[in-house]
């Protein structure tokens, strides 16, 4: 199993920058760019609200989770 981080659809829908992103949300572009490869191995849910806040959308629509193929 695992998490599907999906910033870079909302980024897309909301026709915003990673830079622009990362300056409202009060977070480095380089950790942004952690969050957004799925390499975090976790977020506060501060960080968490204030993307949301930003990207005016729910947790939802950032984090997905996934089976892994093959599994039970």
């Amino acid at each position: 199993m695992q998490i599907i981080v999906n910033i870079d659809v909302m980024l897309a829908r909301r026709k915003m920058s990673s830079g622009e992103l990362a300056a409202k949300v009060g977070i480095t572009p380089a950790n942004l760019s952690v969050l957004k490869t799925g390499k975090a191995k976790a977020v506060r849910f501060s960080t968490l609200a204030a993307l949301c806040s930003a990207l005016d959308c729910q947790p939802g629509d950032i984090l997905e989770f996934r089976e892994d193929e093959g599994q039970p």
